[in-house]
């Protein structure tokens, strides 16, 4: 159900790239001259721009409803949100009180989404995470070093202990 919202808006885009990328301008504008030094391979347009958005959205969207790769899909998902939110809801320049109370329901909608998308992420589906494995490996390796060291301890306590027997057997069989 997370992913509908995302896989609708996508597809939204891409019917009408025009008008999101009228939404998208204002902060292009504002990243001005950061623009230009990007490699001339990538897009910095606003209807291409958002054409790509909407294509992360559809593709990530639907791999994430189907269950396919849910965390990468959830990470694309929330990097895509991200600047769209931005770009989308700036309640910060609305001028009109209703125009800004509704932008800012907008991004709270969002800044929602992306809790969510960040929880799944997150989510290894009760299998353990790498983090915790690591964690339990290196444990693991350190009690079993941890009793290989007083094994061999003990071991050569032990052939002391033997040797020094030893020594005072041949001392009281040999004549001194």
């Amino acid at each position: 159900m997370l992913a509908s919202i995302f896989i609708y808006g996508g597809i939204n885009a891409l019917k009408q790239p025009e008008g999101h990328a009228e939404a998208v301008k204002p902060v292009l504008d504002k990243v001005g001259e950061q623009r230009d030094k990007l490699p001339d391979a990538v897009p910095t347009d606003p209807v291409s721009l958002v054409k790509i958005d909407a294509g992360v959205k559809i593709a990530a969207g639907t791999l994430f409803a189907l269950g396919k790769f849910p965390r990468l899909s959830a990470l694309a998902l929330l990097g895509s949100l991200v600047p769209t939110t931005v770009a989308g809801h700036p309640f910060w320049e609305a001028k009109d009180p209703q125009e800004k109370q509704q932008q800012l329901i907008q991004l709270l909608k969002n800044a929602g989404l992306a809790g969510g998308l960040m929880i799944a992420a997150a989510d290894t589906e009760g299998k353990p995470s790498l983090g915790w494995r690591a964690r339990r490996a290196a444990d693991k390796a350190s009690r079993r070093a941890h009793k290989a060291t007083e094994k061999a301890s003990k071991q050569a306590h032990k052939a002391t202990k033997q040797i020094q027997s030893t020594a005072a057997s041949a001392r009281d069989v040999l004549p001194v």
